[in-house]
């Protein structure tokens, strides 16, 4: 009876640390979201989607478990600037947070990064490089 208890809590402790890393991408464009989406769930991750801050807000508010990592674009139609990041990362403190932006300056990547993001990502960017930054570190 005790080895079945003993097993019971390896098997659980085991599944929790090698469960697939939950990855939410918010951008306003379709193709990136895509292009991250594809990579990242050939990575292994389990990945949603949000197009705007209020649809990201939600699925942070809705996820169980808790997203490990959040791919967050600067300029969204309803936020242009670091307002949502600062919304999630008080939400997800245990996330890492990576910043993408076409528009950003080095003002905005030291406030960012204050904020607890994770990095800033200059777009253009390499898909699956970033895709890799987000999840290196699970597991």
């Amino acid at each position: 009876m005790e080895l079945q208890r003993v097993t019971r809590g390896l098997s659980h402790t085991m599944t929790e640390k090698f469960a697939a890393p939950f990855v939410l991408v918010v951008d306003d464009e379709g193709l990136i979201r895509w292009a991250l989406r594809k990579a990242l769930s050939s990575c292994g991750c389990d990945v949603r989607e949000a197009a705007d801050a209020g649809a990201a807000v939600r699925a942070v508010t809705e996820a169980e478990p808790p997203f490990d990592a959040v791919l967050l674009d600067l300029k969204l139609p309803d936020s242009a600037d670091l307002s949502l990041l600062a919304a999630l990362r008080t939400r997800l403190p245990a996330a890492r947070i990576i910043l993408m932006t076409a528009f950003g300056t080095d003002q905005t990547e030291s406030d960012a990064l204050k904020l607890g993001a994770f990095r800033v990502v200059r777009k253009p960017f390499d898909v699956k490089a970033l895709a890799a930054m987000a999840v290196d570190w699970h597991g």
